[in-house]
């Protein structure tokens, strides 16, 4: 059965790289960036904003089905989300995403107090990044890993966004040049 479902995820992947100027997906580089750090680190808990049509959620959670960590992922858009949770079904990991639509920074507000993460990954409306980065920070475990999309193929809307990981003296962050730029941030 394990076999069939990463047969099925290398299928329906290969696919979705097909779709990526269309959903604006990572490139598979920053895929299996995401992927690595989530297995070296032994992550349990990724909190990802922007679900697109789920080609960065799986990445994830094919690591998080080897950590046994779990997935909350956030959509706007309902159409995308919907596309997403076909892509996840078929690849055989609901059962451990949780799904959350709508507006992002309205959905970390009201996430309970002891509701933690320990990886964050960021590809959702880019000026919002900044205030992303605030919400969330509460809500991170010591050593958490923040990951955020298109910091070097949108740089004017993200530049608040790196002057507050800049000034936050509990994150150390270096920008990664891979398509579309990444900045990885850790608490720490």
């Amino acid at each position: 059965m394990k076999a069939l479902l990463d047969t099925v995820t290398s299928e329906t992947m290969k696919e979705l790289e097909k779709t990526q100027k269309e959903f604006w997906n990572i490139s598979p580089k920053t895929g299996v960036l995401i992927n690595t750090f989530i297995k070296m680190m032994n992550i349990q808990s990724v909190l990802e904003i922007g679900t697109s049509n789920g080609y960065s959620g799986l990445w994830i959670t094919k690591a998080l089905k080897q950590t046994g960590g779990r997935l909350t992922t956030i959509e706007y858009y309902d159409k995308r989300q919907r596309i997403a949770y076909e892509n996840f079904k078929k690849c055989g990991v609901l059962d451990i995403v949780r799904f959350l639509q709508g507006d992002a920074s309205s959905i970390i507000s009201s996430l309970s107090s002891d509701e933690i993460f320990d990886f964050v990954f960021i590809d959702a409306n880019k000026s919002e990044y900044v205030k992303y980065f605030e919400l969330i920070k509460p809500h991170l475990t010591d050593k958490a890993l923040i990951v955020a999309d298109n910091i070097t193929s949108h740089p004017e809307k993200v530049q608040t966004f790196i002057d507050a990981v800049d000034l936050d003296k509990d994150f150390q962050y270096e920008i990664v040049d891979v398509p579309g730029g990444i900045l990885i941030a850790y608490k720490g």
